[in-house]
């Protein structure tokens, strides 16, 4: 039985596996037809270091980080605290909030596009990455807050009281034995958000009109930006160093992870 569902996830795999050997293939070859390549050089990374449209690889790649470590980093800021409190305090409408959250997330980014230009226009944050951060943390805060809630909500309630019967404070209880508690859920939230920040195309595609705000993303669609010639080679070389960050991170928190749906999961609404 094993050896049946290790040969169809193979095949339902395999696909996908031949892209991720294409592409160090296609990085290191001189011209490649199918998967046999014909000489190995290094011109395909040369090339990926010069300027494009006012734009450089190690510039956007530096960019994207700093894009995706701010946006990891705002909402968390946001995410602990809201999440605490709707596991832990008495809020009044705490159950029609919690479903207006998730009302909020149901709406795609699209559609609020035109508001979300205007407000940044307004602000001065229009071709900023410092706005695109702001705007994409506000969309996935819902979403943060119902997952890290889930993990807060499978804490006991008796280990804070008894830290606060000891004379702890409600800040050193939450702050020693919740987040302490809580770590898997919060490093699940910090994967979950430095990819999304690290993958996130759309917003910057329409609020970065600059080549000198360009993101990773913005930079590897340039590469193919004229259908009719691409160059796959130097396209290849960028999109290993694009998927490095998100499966190394996977990888490390694979275990963490699989906690998002049997703890995080388990949201008590009232």
């Amino acid at each position: 039985m094993r050896l049946m569902a290790a040969i169809v996830l193979l095949l339902l795999t395999a696909p996908l596996l031949l892209l991720y050997v294409w592409l160090p293939i296609s990085a290191f070859a001189e011209r490649t037809e199918g998967l046999r390549p014909e000489g190995i050089t290094f011109e395909n990374w040369r090339r990926l270091l010069e300027p494009l449209g006012g734009a450089t690889f190690l510039e956007s790649l530096a960019r994207s980080l700093a894009f995706s470590s701010i946006y990891c980093l705002v909402l968390m800021l946001a995410v602990v605290p809201a999440a605490y409190a709707f596991s832990r305090l008495p809020l009044p409408g705490r159950r029609p909030l919690l479903a207006l959250l998730l009302m909020l997330h149901a709406f795609p980014m699209v559609s609020l596009l035109i508001g979300v230009y205007q407000t940044l226009r307004w602000l001065g944050l229009y071709d900023s990455l410092l706005g695109i951060a702001l705007i994409k943390t506000a969309s996935e805060i819902p979403l943060g807050v119902w997952v890290l809630k889930g993990f807060f909500d499978r804490i006991p309630w008796e280990l804070e009281m008894a830290a606060l019967v000891d004379g702890a404070s409600r800040w050193r209880a939450f702050t020693s034995i919740c987040l302490p508690l809580a770590r898997p859920g919060l490093l699940a939230i910090a994967i979950f958000g430095f990819v999304a920040g690290w993958n996130e195309f759309l917003l910057p595609y329409l609020l970065l009109p600059s080549t000198t705000e360009w993101t990773l993303p913005l930079y590897i669609r340039s590469l193919i930006a004229d259908f009719r010639f691409v160059d796959y080679g130097v396209l290849a070389a960028a999109s290993i160093i694009y998927v490095f960050p998100p499966l190394a991170l996977f990888a490390f928190g694979q275990g963490i992870l699989s906690q998002v749906y049997t703890l995080g999961g388990r949201v008590q609404a009232q």
